[in-house]
């Protein structure tokens, strides 16, 4: 038995679009070709799961599947009994043959044809320093998507031809056949419920109309932006389908820890070392800040963890309208050896400390 669309992502036909697009990103990952190189069972098995995300995550290409189980999502020639699939629309083709099939008819007529379909969003990651994510970058994002085939526009047919309008269902998509008392409705054999031929097929695309393609886009990266931070491309995503607009790109921002710096919002904490005599009776320190250094005043008696801040030196903030804050916690070193000299006044000052 071939292996169904759900199994190969791992998935029940109960699940969910977000189970399925987790299920997608998690396999996707898995068998890219740029992270199995030279790999071709991985590349094959990447397509596979790209074709099983393509289907069933399109709604009107998932029904058709889970009802008619064609491996490319549209109905085949023919209707198979499914009973969990059997809905109001079935009721009304059902009685409307049995009373003179008229308003089944009409209404199968109508819902057969496709109707255009937004294609999907592409979600990517662009990896970025923490000092660029501060100051701002551009990136270069490569994509593997599927557009409207160069050679035809996404027709499907040959340059200088068109589709034309189905002979056999005279472009409504469905034939209603009679079933003795009944008129049952089905998508048309011929035209496969498109409502349209294809007589001469794109050479390149082979009448789908669609291409697999690896693009890049320039992605200007503001500065200030975050770990996980979402950049929506309009349009840069999926082809659609009978017509419909392009989904987005959506590209998420990874950014590297820094060895300096914890972001808490738009605020930079750093720890400062501070010596003892210095916490105690006050002066200042130099603090590293990402427009370099600034000396920074310790008050007398401060103690160890204690944030001082620096006004405006933090991180930018998105919304344009100013910067974050630069947050110091004093860290009071203790010395680990004494010269002595430095002994002898420590246990000067604990003895008159008491």
């Amino acid at each position: 038995m071939a292996k169904s669309l759900y199994d190969t992502l791992g998935v029940p036909r109960t699940a969910s679009q977000e189970e399925i697009k987790k299920a997608y990103r998690r396999l996707a990952r898995r068998y890219h070709p740029d992270a199995n190189p030279g790999d071709k069972a991985a590349e094959e098995r990447f397509k596979e799961v790209q074709h099983a995300y393509d289907v069933l995550s399109d709604e009107e290409k998932r029904r058709a599947y889970d009802r008619f189980g064609s491996e490319d999502g549209r109905p085949g020639a023919g209707p198979t009994v499914n009973l969990g699939d059997f809905d109001l629309g079935d009721l009304g083709d059902l009685f409307g043959g049995l009373f003179g099939g008229l308003g089944g008819t009409r209404r199968a007529g109508r819902a057969g044809r496709r109707q255009p379909v937004r294609g999907n969003d592409v979600e990517a990651q662009v990896h970025l320093s923490f000092e660029d994510s501060l100051r701002g970058a551009e990136a270069k994002v490569p994509v593997e998507l599927t557009v409207a085939c160069s050679e035809c526009g996404g027709t499907g047919a040959q340059p200088g031809t068109a589709p034309v309008i189905c002979p056999e269902c005279n472009g409504r998509g469905v034939k209603a056949e009679s079933q003795g008392l009944f008129a049952l409705s089905q998508p048309c054999p011929r035209c496969r419920g498109n409502g349209t031929v294809i007589e001469k097929p794109c050479r390149t695309c082979h009448g789908s109309g669609r291409q697999r393609r690896i693009r890049t886009y320039t992605v200007k990266i503001k500065p200030g932006v975050r770990d996980g931070t979402r950049i929506r491309l309009k349009g840069k995503g999926e082809a659609g389908t009978a017509g419909g607009p392009a989904g987005d790109l959506i590209v998420v921002t990874r950014v590297d820890r820094s060895p300096i710096y914890e972001r808490r919002g738009d605020d930079l904490v750093v720890s400062v070392p501070v010596s003892f005599p210095t916490a105690a009776l006050g002066g200042s320190v130099q603090v590293p800040t990402p427009d370099g250094t600034v000396s920074l005043k310790i008050p007398a008696g401060s103690e160890d963890g204690k944030l001082l801040r620096i006004k405006g030196r933090g991180a930018p903030k998105l919304n344009g309208s100013g910067r974050g804050d630069v947050l110091a916690r004093v860290r009071i070193q203790v010395p680990k050896r004494l010269g002595k000299r430095e002994r002898e006044l420590l246990e000067e000052l604990q003895k008159v400390s008491g």
